[in-house]
């Protein structure tokens, strides 16, 4: 994407004009394989998709920052290695007199691998969770779950 031109194609940012911080990129995705079958140079498709992306985050972010008041944003997992989205946020976030936290790049490389770090850290230290019992929700609407107080 870094080579790429990212108004070269225009990608829809999806949902952003629905109520709620809901967010689906399954059209987009489809829009980006009919691009390549298109023959559109493959790093304008990746530069221009990656900036539908960051549009759409930031527009859900920012309506999920003015519904709950909140002045500090922590971006984490892999997504928080991308530079651009890093950039976009600051500049949300310093606008609207807040922080935005995200740990050092080559810790944002896997979910799971961050994940399996801090286990192993707490397992380290005696921790013992139970790791049975729970259920997998890939499709969980942010709607389901309750803001903390």
């Amino acid at each position: 994407a870094q080579q790429g031109q990212t108004n070269a194609i225009h990608f829809t940012r999806p949902m952003v004009d629905r109520p709620g911080l809901d967010l689906s990129f399954s059209g987009l995705k489809t829009a980006v394989l009919l691009a390549v079958a298109q023959g559109y140079n493959h790093a304008d498709v990746a530069a221009s998709f990656e900036q539908a992306v960051i549009d759409t985050l930031v527009i859900k972010i920012k309506r999920a920052l003015e519904q709950t008041g909140y002045t500090q944003l922590v971006l984490a997992g892999g997504v928080a290695a991308n530079q651009p989205l890093r950039a976009r946020l600051k500049i949300l976030m310093e606008g609207r007199g807040g922080t935005v936290f995200y740990p050092p790049a080559i810790l944002c490389t896997d979910n799971a691998a961050m994940i399996a770090l801090v286990a192993a850290m707490r397992l380290g230290h005696g921790e013992h969770d139970a790791t049975t019992g729970f259920e997998v929700f890939p499709r969980w609407p942010l709607s389901a779950l309750a803001v903390p107080s």
